[in-house]
């Protein structure tokens, strides 16, 4: 674990602050533009607006979503259709994934976790390998979360890993434990696999 810190107790304001940080120090160091991937789902986009009046310069920032529901942008369930919603005014690219996407290096990763243990939407059942030769996969879960019974496409582990660091939100004691768990080896989930791969720092907030 020495290349995970667990920050607990972390507020939305106290991770949008260290996300500016961050994207700035990344902003500073590249001539060019950036790339990031973020999570859907509710937990970002509290966060997302307290960047919102910040000094970033979102025109060198495309975002890519980690995963979505294969659903029209303007369906409730999209990812990238809340990601335009909350980004794109400032000034973001937003790239919608696709099968054929090409994903870049990205500056960070930023991810969420399922109670199962899932990241991205790389699910147990999807049995995700650290060594998965596409960067991009079409996936169904199973079960199909009720909340969002829907085919999925998601970055594969590789894709997440190009990275220059890493962010875990984490809310929820249970979901806390389990990912205390992943990080020390004590189970093979998905999120364990992730982390047993990784390579660059890795920042979990929650």
């Amino acid at each position: 674990m020495k290349h995970i810190t667990i920050t607990p107790g972390a507020s939305d304001a106290d991770i949008a602050q260290w996300l500016e940080a961050h994207l700035s120090r990344a902003l500073a160091s590249s001539p060019g533009p950036i790339a990031i991937t973020i999570p859907g789902g509710s937990t970002p986009f509290p966060i997302l607006a307290g960047l919102h009046g910040s000094a970033l310069d979102w025109a060198r920032i495309t975002v890519w979503p980690g995963d979505d529901r294969i659903v029209p942008e303007d369906h409730p369930a999209s990812n990238v259709g809340k990601i335009r919603a909350a980004l794109e005014p400032l000034g973001a690219a937003v790239q919608a994934l696709t099968e054929h996407a090409r994903p870049p290096h990205f500056a960070l990763t930023w991810l969420g976790m399922g109670g199962d243990g899932h990241i991205a939407s790389l699910f147990p059942n999807t049995d995700p390998q650290v060594c998965d030769p596409k960067t991009v996969r079409r996936i169904t879960p199973d079960p199909l979360p009720a909340e969002a019974p829907f085919d999925r496409i998601s970055l594969t582990i590789p894709a997440l890993l190009d990275t220059d660091l890493v962010l875990f939100v984490i809310r929820g004691a249970d979901k806390a434990a389990l990912f205390a768990a992943a990080a020390h080896g004590y189970n093979d989930l998905p999120v364990a696999r992730f982390l047993h791969a990784a390579r660059k720092p890795v920042t979990c907030f929650t």
